[in-house]
């Protein structure tokens, strides 16, 4: 079983190498305001670290503006448009698909995009998050062209773009079991975080994609939040560990001139 240690053993070799291993934060699913929101946002204030929080369009709103106002670590991506599955019963669940005309998924995107620009002003990043992390691979191609920068799904990248104009900095590291519903476990998670790392450091992954931590924080359990808590700790406090913003993680398409 991958433990704390496995980890920390990781990041002395990251250390010896003269070498920093970057990381970040993608919170998904966020609408209103909600007890678990506010422990979340308290859970990276209390640590200044920096959160991407994945905000669904169609259910956002003023009061989600308004309770982010103070939180000057926290930026907005835009988490697909309604959080809707298009699928048919036979197909794995997804909104960004092809199953309707792409004109019309592109409109709500774009629709999705003013709402959030609106709401949240430079808080929010042109950064598309698509729900469940499925996203057809035509839609990829029009988000450029559409005025978007960047895309994050799960798993490492092939290569630092998607497609030519749009960045991709993915996510790694899910701390759910979404089969039960409750936390997957301290040694799953930490495998995966120590294989990502490794993969990093032996170049059998883009060394240069920060390793991506997904929480979804209505769906915590207590085991999660712990969880989370000492993962933020340990590599936060490990001299090799670094906590990067979607700013500078998404660096190579950044133009829009927004803050970080």
């Amino acid at each position: 079983m991958t433990s704390w240690n496995a980890l920390k053993r990781e990041l002395d070799r990251w250390q010896e190498d003269g070498r920093s291993a970057s990381f970040w934060w993608r919170d998904d699913d966020a609408q209103t305001p909600s007890p678990a929101l506010d422990r979340l946002l308290a859970l990276r204030a209390s640590r200044s670290l920096p959160l991407a929080l994945a905000v669904v369009p169609a259910g956002a709103g003023a009061p989600l503006a308004d309770r982010l106002g103070p939180e000057k670590g926290v930026r907005v991506l835009q988490h697909g448009y309604a959080h809707r599955n298009h699928a048919s019963p036979a197909e794995k669940t997804i909104e960004l698909g092809l199953h309707r005309p792409l004109t019309k998924v592109m409109a709500e995107l774009r629709s999705g995009r003013r709402r959030l620009e609106a709401l949240f002003g430079r808080r929010f990043h042109d950064i598309v998050v698509p729900p469940w992390n499925r996203i057809d691979n035509g839609v990829v191609g029009a988000l450029a062209p559409a005025g978007y920068h960047g895309l994050s799904v799960f798993g490492p990248r092939a290569g630092r773009f998607a497609k030519p104009g749009l960045v991709q900095v993915n996510v790694h590291l899910d701390v759910m079991s979404w089969s039960s519903g409750r936390f997957l476990g301290t040694a799953p998670v930490l495998k995966r975080a120590v294989h990502h790392l490794r993969l990093r450091r032996e170049g059998g992954a883009d060394v240069t994609e920060p390793t991506g931590l997904m929480t979804h924080h209505l769906a915590h359990d207590r085991a999660a939040w712990d969880f989370i808590a000492r993962f933020l700790d340990e590599t936060e406090g490990h001299p090799a560990g670094r906590w990067v913003g979607t700013a500078q993680a998404f660096r190579p398409a950044r133009g829009s001139g927004r803050a970080s």
